[in-house]
């Protein structure tokens, strides 16, 4: 028996990814990812790069993509709590500029493995969050893209209540809506 749940959500590729935590009196333990049972799973990408930020609350970063060397990410918090986004931006998909959104916790320990081919971003919903993530390519800065996050023509419903206005990077502020962007 496996140690993770896959549900692939109505965006092909994309799947919530549950893993089994053991628990006791002194805490938990699971594993967030193991070669053998995403490959069972149907997910055959490696992860050659992991990543961690924290931010606080408001924080919104994204939405990002590699134009001509796309990453596959594995997201998880470790801490905190945040609205996680992936929009799919594959031209010949039949959901191409759909969005799927999920809210990613430490408590929760939901994962989202989101394919090459989507952009991603994610809100922060508590006081601070730790994010982290497993890449399938290296990044490379010089092939970053990006989309508004609240384009119109995307439609995201961010849960800004209790937030406000989200808190962005000046290179998040700078982006064009996904009508301006060659993929």
């Amino acid at each position: 028996m496996g140690q993770f749940n896959f549900t692939e959500t109505e965006l092909r590729g994309l799947y919530i990814v549950e893993p089994r935590a053991f628990q006791d009196q002194r805490g938990y333990f699971m594993e967030t990812y193991n070669y053998r049972d995403f490959r069972a799973a149907g997910l055959k990408e490696v992860f050659v790069q992991d990543n961690q930020s924290r931010s606080v609350k408001g924080v919104l970063r994204g939405l990002h993509f590699q134009k001509n060397h796309p990453q596959g990410k594995l997201v998880r918090v470790i801490s905190g709590e945040v609205f996680d986004v992936a929009v799919d931006i594959r031209k010949s998909s039949p959901t191409y500029k759909r969005w799927f959104g999920l809210v990613l916790s430490g408590e929760n320990k939901k994962q989202l493995y989101i394919p090459p081919g989507f952009a991603h971003g994610y809100l922060v919903l508590s006081e601070e969050a730790e994010f982290a993530y497993k890449c399938t390519d290296f990044y490379h800065p010089e092939d970053e893209g990006g989309i508004l996050w609240n384009d119109p023509g995307i439609g995201i419903e961010w849960p800004l209540r209790g937030i406000g206005e989200p808190t962005l990077s000046e290179k998040d502020r700078r982006l064009a809506p996904c009508n301006r962007i060659r993929f």
